[in-house]
């Protein structure tokens, strides 16, 4: 088995570079121009877009390239794919995250988890259960078994596959990625717990849209009150090391985020990649 990094997202992380995604819809031609793209991954937004595992599967197999795979030698994706799943943490619902984890993604982003039981949860659901004896533990995990479709999209054997297919940065070899959205008042409240107390957590994802409506400013991205929730939620990811991600990059804000901290940007598609290049020539590479 490789041990060559699968997840571009986490070899981005690892190599203290900022990594850089593009939200996407679940369809044939997108999933064929973001696979030669210049990002790190991509998001198949699954949460406002209707749940549809079956064309998740196809998109999935149209980002994979025989040429790139040929000229990389490794069998992974250039670009990442994770999913955004419908299922809100207080939902406290596994079932969406092992549908597309058993399809083949790298990682799950959770929208509105709020508590450390939601987190606990959520992480949970994309580990496979193990002996209390085993390292690592907790968050125990709650993943049913059913890996043949994700090994052979990660081009594993199924022993391989379980060997890489825990969460990542608690398991360092491991490749998926947990996102949980901060996205409310209680979430930030609760943030520095849920941080201090649940291991596994990949990074933390604001969602300024739902967190404008609740402080009355719908989309009103510079409002003070916005940001200065925002800063909060930086602040505290930092404290406790852990990636924080912007959903809504752009031409005109992307130096101010990336020096303001932020290490997971994300647009969303465009053909010209303009806002990718940017950063990535903002970091130097």
């Amino acid at each position: 088995m490789s041990n060559i990094r699968l997840n571009s997202i986490i070899r981005a992380f690892e190599l203290g570079n900022p990594a850089h995604a593009a939200f996407a819809k679940i369809d044939r031609q997108t999933a064929i121009e973001m696979s030669d793209s210049p990002y790190d991954g991509i998001v198949l937004e699954m949460e406002h877009n209707p749940y549809d595992v079956s064309a998740l599967g196809d998109a999935l197999q149209y980002m994979l390239s025989r040429k790139q795979i040929a000229e990389s030698a490794s069998v992974s994706a250039k670009v990442t794919p994770l999913a955004r799943i419908p299922a809100n943490g207080a939902e406290m619902n596994q079932s969406f995250a092992k549908q597309v984890l058993d399809r083949g993604v790298y990682g799950v982003i959770w929208p509105h988890v709020a508590t450390v039981e939601q987190a606990y949860n959520a992480v949970a659901s994309c580990r496979y259960a193990r002996p209390k004896t085993a390292p690592l533990y907790e968050p125990k995990g709650l993943r049913g078994d059913g890996p043949a479709n994700a090994a052979r999209y990660w081009g594993l054997s199924m022993q391989e596959y379980y060997a890489k297919a825990d969460v990542w940065p608690l398991a360092s070899q491991g490749e998926i990625l947990v996102g949980l959205m901060c996205e409310s008042n209680q979430a930030i409240e609760n943030l520095d717990d849920i941080l201090a107390n649940v291991p596994g957590i990949g990074f933390i994802l604001i969602g300024e849209g739902d967190l404008s409506q609740e402080l009355g400013v719908p989309r009103q991205y510079e409002h003070p009150e916005v940001v200065d929730a925002m800063r909060r939620i930086v602040d505290i990811c930092n404290k406790h090391k852990v990636v924080v991600g912007h959903p809504h990059v752009t031409a005109k804000n992307h130096h101010r985020l990336t020096e303001d901290g932020y290490r997971l940007l994300l647009s969303a598609p465009q053909r010209t990649y303009g806002v990718v290049g940017l950063t990535q020539a903002l970091a130097g590479y």
